[in-house]
């Protein structure tokens, strides 16, 4: 049957046809929400998994040719069987176990090879411990000026184990010989920054695997006052470096014992036959790098440090995990370690050392800094509760994170020492200087990170920074070509109100093109807020909770900016349907990415920053989705079509107030929809106030009267142009597939509705691999940092805006999700923010460090112990042990670099650190013989000079009132690239031996005050003693109490070089 109203208004209607199948790819809600959820949740899980997850060791432990991953793991667990510190007794046997374990591997390859052992002998002091007869502070004992020559004298020793010739296939250098004099960071003096200066002498193992393609003689015999003037004819070879020293409070397994071990694999697999590198690869076991990089500073003095040009060094900041690229010096050699079959990491860690957020260094600015190598920093970095821990043992790493860094290792090592390229010498018309420096070449600033820990992106930060500038440019012009031919095409919709039909003198038609404009930027700015105003609110009520519970936190600030933005946007839509909304959220994300991607590319140009790879490809997302926006339009009616016809078919409105309200879905179906009115502003102000057509006596009173649809207008139009009756087939399936979406503008029914799905797929990966990437590096690196002091409200502001970067993309589609999932986070909400605010931060997985130190005054038998760390926990803390029990405890602000942090003080338990009473004896007893000291002034002159040692440790220190100008130790090597005293002077002069028990002579020269002659004033300080072997029960029974009694979510961990401090005045 026909209604014959239809047919009175010239429409034919068609017989009912059978409805096509669904698309499940429609812009609308089931599939939207379905297909957003399903990839999110695709992407973020094996990001998770990458994260947590280390890829595991190979059953076959010889899977390798001349590697051994059961082998290591044996040498781990030996290396790590007790604290090895520089200053301990065990970092000497850990010494003999190594060159043990060097010789042992090298006999197993049958590989013919020599020892070459430096020792510094010395002329009657070293028998003589004792600095002569102690006199009282301030006697002057001696005015003749003091004889500075060395008592040094240089005795090469070669041994060889197989037939030794020049051309041994592998060189052992027993480093007892080198010893360095520089100045280390400050110290706050007077308001003024007084550095620290360090004398120390090294006890390096060095070992150096000759290339197929090296210079076959000894040139590093060549040299003159332990100077260096010949270097080696080839192209230089490559540096693996690990040091095998631990701190006083960890066993060391991953700082740095898997380093240590993965250099021994890396000498058993280049000495294996069959795998000679062409290039050289020198393997250094560094002692001395937890005290100011000691060890590779001592390295810098022997003359093998001028073979490499490239380096691999190997640390450790955690326990466990992956090994990450910590950072590197440039593209070129970064691209060897992508190599990897797991490669990890990102530029942004490397940002984070050069900007000085991260405060710890490593041997990396030594090697690059001092020698001018180029390498890389590969390192463990998480956990960081456990880091200088007695949990940074074997039991807490596992087999599989030693197989990570070994593989790693290798594959970098294999390139770098396969490669024949002049990539990393000097040019042919560099200048030679001679500053100490290897002649590398320069390299390239780079940008690098891996994807899924599978694949490695390398690329230069000059082309990041081209294609930065050249978007910034290209990406707006082309917006705006988008937007000229659309409005050359009457097109436009955007920010288009209304149109006046050309023919007819109806009033204006609405099209309500700024419906939706703000609706986006509303709920991002409101959804952000209250993101940001957690963070504030945990920094206030539960500020470290992160420290255990950052995927809680995670968890938080994602749901709470899904829901509140969720809410914001669907709230709108159901007032106020609008086909626009989609492309006005995609122009305000370009508006923010072009903004965002200026502030990244000055940075890339000026500072060469390269951590804001990821914005690059964000925007450059966003810009192809904004595109993609614009080219849609295109297939719209022209604006001129729409309002011609919609003028003269559309229904009038009746002028009553009921009609002239905002046109939300309850209003609009009482009336038609082209004549809804248009004040947006009630719906959130996504719009301009719109009147609509003036009714008449022919407009109906209610829409159910006869809904007109754009269908009408098209079928109008159809007939009007001289096409056929409406009879047509083809012609009325036309018609139909140009519906609007519910209430949405009538015009909008012929956009497409699957470009939205390529637009999702186009930001969705490149947003959660990239940024969820960074988030989750930038959150496990810092969670854990509020117990060094640290802020914590920056990690929170961190995840904050990480979170909001991750899901912006979703705000075009967000108005089409259903409830469901809105609701499921808003219950994930709720119970992560309770949990946050009021959980407890620590547990024994994640336990709060808290420094130590024990301090005695040798003079009046007076101890002082400490610990240091966040209140309030840290008086919780002292609440446990016995010996604090109704003592006065003295708590302040901490100083030595823990700024943030509350030092508590009591008398403790005596240390035992010398067994010089007897039995039942109080210690205090035997306190004055632990260090001896003589000082004599120079008369006439601001100098005084130091002799002094101390009982069962090779580790003292001077620290004076007052900064110095300079200082020399007897023995000490010059080198012009270290500065003994900066600029402002030292406060304290640290001084390491190798030998146990053998005294220092010291002399030191403080400035002249303005005012004062020469010799009117004199300097006070005292000298101090250090001992960090705690390897023995009751050694320090004031740090076995701490331990015993301390709850178990509680580490303690060295505040200082020393566990214990014993200190003398003086006065010159």
């Amino acid at each position: 049957m026909t209604d014959t109203a239809d047919w009175d208004r010239g429409y034919a209607v068609m017989p009912t046809r059978k409805p096509k199948a669904p698309n499940p790819f429609l812009f609308t809600p089931l599939p939207v929400t379905i297909i957003a959820t399903v990839v999110y949740v695709a992407l973020v899980v094996p990001l998770l998994v990458i994260h947590l997850v280390v890829p595991p060791a190979p059953r076959n432990a010889s899977l390798v040719e001349g590697l051994n991953v059961t082998e290591a793991w044996s040498d781990l667990q030996e290396l790590t069987r007790a604290y090895h510190p520089y200053n301990s007794r065990r970092n000497d046997e850990v010494r003999d176990w190594l060159l043990r374990r060097v010789e042992t591997i090298l006999d197993a390859n049958g590989i013919s090879y020599s020892t070459q052992k430096l020792r510094a002998e010395t002329r009657g002091i070293g028998k003589d411990k004792s600095p002569g007869k102690a006199t009282a502070p301030g006697h002057i004992v001696s005015t003749a000026s003091p004889s500075l020559e060395s008592d040094y004298l240089v005795e090469p020793m070669r041994y060889g184990r197989k037939a030794t010739t020049a051309s041994d296939a592998v060189m052992i250098f027993d480093d007892m010989l080198s010893n360095v004099t520089f100045s280390a960071g400050g110290v706050l003096v007077s308001g003024l920054t007084a550095g620290q200066s360090v004398y120390f002498e090294g006890t390096n193992i060095i070992v150096y695997i000759r290339g197929s393609e090296d210079d076959d003689s000894e040139w590093w015999n060549n040299r003159e006052d332990l100077g260096f003037t010949k270097k080696p004819n080839s192209k230089g070879g490559v540096l693996v470096n690990a040091h095998y020293d631990s701190v006083s409070t960890g066993y060391g397994a991953t700082d740095d014992g898997v380093g240590v071990v993965t250099t021994l694999q890396m000498i058993k697999y280049f000495t294996t036959p069959g795998n000679t590198p062409r290039k050289g690869l020198v393997a250094l076991l560094n002692n001395g790098e937890e005290d100011f990089l000691n060890g590779a500073r001592a390295f810098a003095r022997h003359p093998i440090s001028q073979f490499a040009h490239t380096f691999l060094n190997l640390e450790g900041a955690g326990a466990g995990g992956r090994a990450t690229l910590f950072r590197s010096t440039d593209t070129e050699v970064t691209r060897f370690y992508g190599r990897s079959r797991h490669p990890f990491g990102t530029v942004v860690s490397g940002d984070g050392f050069k900007r000085g957020m991260i405060r710890s260094q490593t041997d990396y600015i030594i090697f690059n800094g001092v020698l001018g190598l180029r390498g890389l920093d590969l390192a463990f970095w998480e956990p960081r509760a456990r880091y200088h821990t007695d949990q940074d043992d074997a039991r807490h790493t596992s087999i599989d994170s030693l197989w990570h860094m070994l593989s790693t290792s290798l594959s970098t090592l294999q390139g770098l020492t396969s490669d024949t390229s002049s990539t990393f010498e000097g040019r042919p018309d560099e200048v030679i200087k001679n500053d100490g420096k290897v002649r590398s070449g320069k390299g390239s600033d780079g940008v690098w990170f891996d994807l899924f820990g599978r694949a490695f992106a390398v690329f230069r930060l000059h082309t990041l920074f081209a294609l930065s500038l050249t978007l910034l440019i290209v990406a707006p012009l082309a917006i705006a070509t988008m937007a000229f031919l659309l409005q050359k095409r009457d097109k436009l919709y955007l920010f288009s109100r209304k149109a006046r039909p050309e023919i007819s003198m109806d009033d204006p038609v609405p099209l309500y093109g700024w419906r939706g404009f703000t609706r986006f930027p509303i709920a991002f700015v409101v959804a952000s807020a209250a993101v940001i105003g957690l963070a504030f609110l945990l920094t206030k009520v539960n500020p470290l909770i992160v420290y255990s519970s950052q995927y809680a936190v995670w968890s938080m600030t994602l749901s709470a900016w899904f829901v509140l933005s969720w809410s914001i946007l669907r709230g709108a839509d159901d007032m106020r349907p609008s086909a626009l909304h989609r492309g006005y959220a995609w122009l305000w994300l370009f508006i923010g990415g072009w903004a965002g991607m200026v502030w990244v590319t000055v940075l890339e140009d000026r500072l060469r920053i390269a951590g804001g790879y990821f914005l690059f490809f964000y925007f450059a997302a966003v810009f192809l989705a904004t595109m993609i926006t614009l080219v849609e339009y295109f297939a719209l009616p022209t604006i001129s079509e729409y309002v011609s016809f919609a003028g003269r078919d559309r229904p009038r409105r009746i002028d009553s107030p009921s009609t002239q309200r905002s046109g939300s879905r309850s209003a609009s179906s009482l009336v038609a929809s082209s004549a809804q009115p248009a004040d947006e502003n009630l719906t959130g102000g996504d719009g301009q106030h719109e009147e609509g057509p003036e009714p008449t006596e022919s407009t109906p009173l209610f829409q159910s009267e006869r809904r007109t649809t754009f269908a009408n207008y098209s079928r109008s139009f159809h007939r009007a142009s001289g096409g056929e009756d409406a009879g047509n087939g083809d012609d009325y399936e036309t018609d139909v597939t140009m519906d609007a979406y519910g209430d949405e503008q009538r015009w909008s029914g012929k956009l497409p509705k699957w470009t939205w799905l390529l637009q999702f797929i186009l930001v969705a990966p490149v947003v959660v691999v990239l940024v969820g990437q960074v988030g989750l590096l930038l959150s496990t690196a810092m969670n854990q940092t509020g117990a060094d002091g640290n802020p914590v409200l920056f990690v929170y502001v961190a995840m904050g805006f990480i979170s909001i970067l991750i899901l912006a993309p979703l705000g075009p589609f967000l108005h089409r999700f259903t409830y469901h999932i809105p609701v499921f986070l808003l219950s994930i909400f709720v119970g992560t923010l309770i949990y946050n605010l009021v959980a407890f931060p620590f547990s024994a997985n994640n336990r709060l460090k808290v420094y130590f130190i024990q301090t005695v005054d040798l003079e009046s038998g007076i101890n002082r112990v400490s610990l240091t760390g966040v209140q309030p926990y840290v008086g919780d803390i002292i609440h446990y042990i016995p010996s604090a029990s109704g003592q006065d405890i003295d708590c302040s602000v901490a100083s030595r670099g823990k700024e943030g942090l509350t030092t508590c003080m009591w008398e403790g338990l005596p240390p035992r650190v010398i067994r010089n009473v007897p039995n039942g004896a109080p210690p205090s007893l035997g306190y004055k013989d632990w260090l001896e000291y003589n000082v004599s002034r120079i008369d006439g002159k601001n100098r005084a000079e130091f002799r002094l040692y101390g009982l069962n440790t090779r580790a003292c220190k001077l620290v004076f009132d007052k900064p110095i100008s300079d200082f020399s130790v007897k023995g000490a090597s010059a080198d012009d690239r270290f500065e003994r005293v900066p600029p402002r002077g030292s406060q304290e002069i640290r001084l390491w031996r190798r030998e146990w028990e053998r005294p220092w002579d010291v002399e030191v020269r403080w400035p002249v005050s303005e005012g004062m002659a020469e010799g009117e004033e004199g300097m006070d300080g005292k000298v101090v003693c250090l001992w960090s072997d705690d390897n023995g029960v009751g050694v320090i029974p004031a740090l076995d109490e701490a331990r015993k009694f301390a709850p178990e979510w509680v580490a303690i961990t060295k505040l200082a070089d020393g566990l214990v401090e014993g200190e003398k005045k003086f006065m010159v």
